[in-house]
């Protein structure tokens, strides 16, 4: 292949000169930057550079029509259109790309808008873009100019200078009408108020460009937008907290709206640096800067999936902020959270131990499989929800909330020198609470599901379950002969969903703030009083998100199984606590010997293994990358833990501490954590 020299390049530039449209023919200077891909672009447009340089004939034809060009077309739709969403919200800006995607619209070279997305329309566009520095640009800008007829750099100049005056007037007045948009003063009431940033940002902008069209030659003073410009982010940022944060709910419409508030304030800052810049040198900088944002914008404008990511990011971070709160109770540190969290787990263990026999009542019936598989469902969805509002405890339930609270953690503690001791803590914590969880469940259920099952037998002189029955429940606890681990990381995937689920309608509450709703309910009006209308209006606010995951989680365990069968595939379900109970009925019924019991039970801790696992890996993937944070180094964190456990093994199973910190860690606030809150 022939070698590409600025010698060379001269004859394509000069072939492309007699193209009438100068769209087109920085289209063709594009491809050929673009046929260089990532690793070349950047040599090729140094070769463009030096071809200029060395041909100043050739510069002054191409720069003349260039600024030439740019003084007659229409900028300031892509000042203000290009790399900032429009109000249409989430949906329709995913539905108007797709459309594109499929049926491209047609492009006005007379608008600078549409040049921008008919020169950059390839995925990887952005790639070769990013490898071109900025004294490059600064370079080809110095070039051409340096070259360029005069006249017509001075009349692109003005054309210039009146788009970018009408774009900062625009802009502002956008900036300013979002003190009313209803997201924001539901999020921050204080934005009804007459002196809000926003408009004190609109109402200095508008003096600027008042200065700049009444032809005065020398600088604004820009410190006082500059404060408001300040104030305006700090405004915004704490929107997204509360956008983010557990109490205030969010959704992709706020987040959509955010994301265009920023934007617009970004471009709000760079179109300032470009007029009120002290020098053409400076000038020239921020021109540079303007360029890379549209160029990005016009490649990111054909792609949903970063459209996607940035207006979904928001709200999964706020759904994982209501399900740390949660997490937060599931977590014992002291001797009295511990036992609460044992009694907790024990009046699940007792509740469960039902449930599973009634699974097993039901299932005798000799319904049919879709009618089974739903009365299945709603045993379990129903006893969860009876278990969180009695406040119990579901073992398995703790790591999708558990796994939240540590992400929260690892990204409030970012940067810390103690960060690997406090959360290898935490993860001892953590891990404590969840032995104690699974120990009240499983032995409480195996011994009320064989306090039951003796009692059926000496009431009715017949076994609880038949020979067939309790061969098929030790056979379903079989892990080497039987897709047991598969089952039950099915189920692990269900928990991880449920803590989703939960932490979603939490959100949802506090969007449509319930607990106002339901106290001016109609029907609700009718039927309760006021006092105990609120009682019921707050405690479904702050238990919604519980009752729900709780819910769906029971229809999700009752009817897969029958999913399964339906699709011909390996789809079933298998839950530590369910096993222990099924357990217990099956050796009570079968008269299986204790070595036999003993061994069933290692398969059921198995299951509950995989269990926790499953669902908190996949929670604590979600709930990281939701806030954008991420462990630094696993081994640093790995061997804190280590030496933590050996110097104080006993407190993998029992809130024995240090004597040095005996003293020291009373818990505060969070003394009475498990004790009837860890029922999520």
């Amino acid at each position: 292949m022939k070698k590409i020299t600025p010698a060379n390049l001269v004859p394509l530039l000069t072939a492309a000169l007699p193209e009438k449209d100068m769209a087109h023919i920085l289209n063709a200077l594009v491809q050929f930057l673009r046929d260089g891909g990532v690793k070349r672009a950047s040599q090729r447009f140094d070769l463009l550079l030096d071809a200029f340089k060395q041909n100043p004939e050739l510069a002054r034809e191409f720069g003349t029509r260039f600024h030439r060009w740019l003084g007659s077309i229409h900028i300031y739709p892509a000042l203000v259109g290009l790399g900032i969403f429009s109000r249409s919200g989430f949906a329709r800006e995913m539905g108007i790309r797709i459309y594109e995607r499929f049926m491209p619209s047609f492009k006005d070279l007379n608008n600078l808008r549409d040049v921008f997305l008919y020169l950059f329309q390839r995925q990887n566009d952005e790639k070769w873009l990013h490898t071109v520095s900025l004294l490059q640009w600064l370079s080809l800008y110095d070039t051409l100019c340096r070259h360029s007829d005069p006249a017509a750099v001075q009349t692109a100049s003005r054309h210039l200078e009146q788009a970018r005056l009408h774009a900062l007037e625009m802009l502002s007045i956008w900036v300013a009408a979002e003190e009313l948009e209803p997201e924001f003063t539901r999020l921050e009431p204080k934005l009804m108020e007459v002196d809000s940033a926003f408009v004190a940002l609109h109402q200095e902008i508008s003096r600027l460009v008042a200065h700049y069209r009444s032809g005065q030659t020398e600088h604004y003073d820009t410190a006082h937008i500059a404060v408001m410009m300040e104030q305006c982010r700090a405004q915004v940022e704490r929107l997204r907290r509360k956008g983010t944060g557990a109490g205030a709910g969010s959704s992709v419409k706020v987040a959509h709206l955010l994301e265009r508030l920023s934007q617009t304030l970004d471009r709000l800052a760079v179109l300032l640096d470009i007029q009120t810049a002290p020098d053409e040198k400076e000038c020239r900088r921020h021109c540079v800067r303007l360029l890379n944002s549209l160029t990005t914008a016009a490649v990111e404008q054909h792609s949903t999936e970063l459209l996607r990511r940035r207006s979904i990011n928001m709200l999964a971070k706020s759904i994982s902020e209501n399900t740390s709160g949660h997490g937060e109770h599931y977590i014992t540190r002291n001797k009295r959270e511990y036992f609460a969290m044992l009694a907790s787990a024990a009046g699940g263990g007792v509740i469960i131990a039902l449930m599973a026999g009634n699974k097993i009542r039901i299932t005798g019936l000799g319904l049919g499989d879709f009618t089974t598989a739903f009365l299945a469902g709603l045993n379990y969805g129903i006893g969860f929800m009876f278990i969180h509002i009695v406040g119990c405890t579901v073992a398995t339930k703790q790591p999708a909330m558990t796994a939240a609270r540590i992400a929260e953690h690892v990204e409030h503690k970012a940067g810390a020198r103690a960060l690997e001791s406090k959360l290898a803590k935490l993860l001892i914590d953590v891990a404590r609470s969840q032995a104690v969880a699974v120990f009240g469940n499983v032995v409480v259920a195996v011994i009320v599901a064989s306090v039951v099952a003796a009692a059926v037998a000496a009431h009715t002189g017949a076994p609880m379950l038949d020979a067939h029955t309790a061969a098929y429940q030790f056979k379903s606890l079989q892990p080497f002969t039987q897709p047991t681990l598969w089952y039950a990381a099915i189920a692990g995937v269900w928990l991880f969903c449920s803590g989703i689920i939960s932490g979603f309608y939490d959100n949802r509450a506090d969007y449509l703030n319930l607990r106002k709703r339901l106290t001016v309910q109609p029907l609700l009006k009718r039927l309760l009083p006021a006092r105990p209308r609120a009682f019921l209006a707050d405690y479904l606010h702050r238990h919604y998100g519980s009752l729900a995951g709780n819910f769906i989680f029971g229809m999700l365990l009752g009817m897969t199984g029958w999913f399964g069968h339906l699709l011909g595939l390996p789809l079933d379900i298998r839950h530590v606590a369910f096993s222990s109970a099924n357990l217990g009925y099956a050796a009570v019924s079968d008269h299986s010997g204790f070595l036999y019991f003993l061994l069933n039970l290692a398969f059921v801790l198995m299951i509950g293994a995989v269990n926790l696992v499953v669902s908190f890996s996949l929670a604590l993937t979600v709930a990281l990358r939701s806030r954008g944070a991420r462990i630094e180094s696993l081994s640093k964190l790995i061997d804190t833990l280590w030496l933590q456990i050996k110097a104080n093994p006993l407190s993998l199973l029992f809130p024995v501490q240090p004597p040095a910190a005996a003293g020291g860690n009373g818990n505060g606030g969070n003394g009475s954590s498990a004790n009837g809150k860890a029922k999520e």
